[in-house]
């Protein structure tokens, strides 16, 4: 089966990015991958629709300047093109996120492998690397872990790796816990239980630490549940959201009785801290 690049140029480029990801992320669209000027976006051929593409462009027209080309790419050349593309993250060069097909880099203290299917995933997005930051800077080894919203487990994994234990990592999509089961066995990572739901599977349970990197609608619905599953002085980290939704995050935390306790922000993107 064929794919079709898609080369989009984004002014400006953050937060314009990001959200256009989420936006193709619906049309079928499988895998992304950053650029100087935008992304390479690669859906399966026969789910291309030039017409829902533009469509779904026309509608940030007034915000982003916005223009694309696109290309077939030939099934046999797939895994070659996507290699091309895809290159390594590092993370405050302590953690070293890269693919099966890349090499060991020496030097870091952690080195996470993840199959590249989803950016969002694999350690591109901003927000991904901002939880990592706070992680590194928490003290989670031996301490119970919720990763909400698993995505592809790279966060599951780097708490294992940071001797954190046990570990919960949940997701409601399909591909997710299916990619974080499979990146798991890649890292040899044992001590991970990986379920399929939503918050509903939080009832009755307890973590000294809280993962959430999800979007500020479900943040804000699912705060009281993340703070009923908080063990004492545990940590509640939340990021997937704008510098711009920072204070109505806040006031929501404050109100059910969490400590703020900092920020950190990339890109306009925000992460924040909150404890029990």
């Amino acid at each position: 089966m064929n794919y079709i690049e898609i080369s989009v140029r984004v002014e400006p480029k953050e937060p314009g990015s990001d959200i256009l990801i989420a936006q193709l992320s619906e049309l079928g669209f499988e895998s992304f991958v950053e650029t100087d000027q935008g992304f390479l976006a690669y859906v399966q051929e026969e789910e291309y629709s030039v017409e829902e593409l533009e469509f779904t462009f026309s509608d940030f027209s007034e915000t982003f300047n916005i223009d694309f080309s696109s290309k077939v790419i030939p099934k046999q050349n797939w895994n070659k093109e996507w290699e091309s593309n895809f290159q390594p993250i590092e993370v405050d060069s302590k953690c070293y996120i890269r693919a099966p097909f890349h090499q060991k880099k020496e030097g870091f203290y952690l080195d996470v492998i993840i199959e590249p299917k989803m950016s969002f995933g694999t350690g591109h997005h901003d927000t991904t690397q901002l939880m990592i930051r706070i992680l590194m800077l928490l003290n989670v080894k031996n301490k119970s872990l919720l990763d909400m919203g698993c995505g592809t487990g790279v966060l599951a994994i780097v708490s294992s790796m940071l001797g954190a234990e046990p570990i919960l990592a949940i997701d409601i999509d399909d591909w997710s816990y299916e990619n974080t089961v499979e990146n798991l066995t890649k890292n040899n990572i044992n001590n991970v239980l990986v379920n399929k739901g939503d918050a509903q599977l939080l009832d009755g349970k307890a973590f000294h630490t809280i993962l959430a990197n999800i979007n500020k609608n479900v943040l804000l619905a699912d705060m009281l549940v993340y703070k009923n599953a908080l063990e004492k002085n545990g940590a509640l980290i939340l990021s997937g959201f704008f510098e711009t939704d920072i204070d109505e995050i806040k006031v929501k935390a404050k109100n059910l009785g969490l400590k703020y306790e900092g920020s950190y922000e990339s890109n306009q993107w925000a992460a924040l801290h909150f404890t029990n």
